[in-house]
């Protein structure tokens, strides 16, 4: 399977006709046909459904899901040999809704004011998907909530403390509460963290089982919770820095007693240090702000799990 033939592929899949496809990849239509009948039988799988449009089968949307995270791949490892000597390229950074992640933006500037051909890619999810995209060679760092395992990282643990509380609509009659006790939520729909060490310390927090809750649904990143929120249909445990940048009629209440968990900043160990990301991460270490640990973990150190 070749390099071409993926992104032949991700064209016909992106324009849905093999004619329009060729024009765009300046081949001609046999060409192309013939080389996704041969991706076809390489993978013994039809990737397209042939009608007025192309749309794909189960087998081409997983292809597709591939074909991306290889080109992707693909795309960051020549930019990274490609600017050897020269302090350039793309940085990317994954981070969830955290109020940590405030320490960033004043050392990117200064960062991109000493090597302006940098810029910086930001990529959100839940801490599964970061770290997923941490070992596929996707993501150079990642700003992940507590307990996470990262003993195949290196990080920083960050000391801003995230607070939990409770997202819901300022009608809300808990809203004119100052916070939220553990039996203001008997009986009340709730959407929370889809993670399950969140969830344990949740669990913890509230003084008997988590599954006990009304559970309306699940969310990755909150700003899937919000409109539900907003509807009115359920209320949203999920972190402070998650909520921000949410306006409108929403309110967030803190937990009592107080929940606070920690955050990492990781990644991969043994970054090269002549890629963007290296030198980024020797200008972190160097950098004289208080917003992070500057003594980095690895595998061997007690990780929370």
């Amino acid at each position: 399977m070749e390099i071409r033939v993926l992104q032949y592929f991700l064209t016909i899949a992106q324009e849905e006709n093999i004619s329009r496809a060729a024009e765009v990849l300046h081949i001609t239509q046999p060409t192309l046909s013939r080389q996704i009948h041969q991706l076809e039988e390489e993978l013994g799988t039809q990737l397209f459904l042939r009608g007025r449009r192309l749309t794909l089968t189960d087998g081409g949307i997983l292809l597709k899901h591939h074909a991306e995270e290889i080109l992707a791949l693909v795309d960051k490892t020549l930019s990274d040999f490609q600017h050897q000597g020269e302090v350039c390229g793309t940085i990317s950074i994954g981070s969830g809704g955290l109020s940590a992640s405030q320490f960033l933006p004043p050392v990117m500037q200064a960062f991109r004011t000493r090597y302006p051909q940098v810029r910086f890619e930001f990529y959100t999810n839940s801490a599964e998907y970061i770290i997923e995209r941490l070992n596929q060679g996707l993501l150079d760092f990642g700003l992940l909530l507590e307990p996470v395992d990262v003993a195949k990282f290196d990080y920083r643990r960050l000391p801003e403390r995230e607070r939990w509380g409770l997202l819901l609509r300022r009608d809300h009659p808990l809203a004119a509460q100052d916070v939220i006790y553990p039996q203001d939520l008997s009986g009340l729909p709730l959407i929370t963290t889809a993670r399950l060490p969140l969830q344990k310390e949740l669990s913890s927090w509230l003084g008997y089982d988590f599954s006990q809750l009304d559970i309306f649904g699940t969310y990755n990143v909150v700003t899937h919770a919000a409109m539900f929120v907003q509807s009115g249909t359920a209320c949203a445990l999920t972190i402070e820095g998650a909520v921000n940048l949410l306006g409108g009629d929403l309110v967030f209440r803190p937990l009592a007693p107080e929940l606070r968990m920690t955050s990492v900043l990781a990644w991969k160990k043994f970054k090269p240090h002549f890629s963007a990301a290296g030198k980024f991460l020797d200008f972190l270490q160097a950098w004289p702000g208080e917003g992070v640990d500057r003594t980095a973990r690895s595998s061997s150190s007690t990780v929370p799990c």
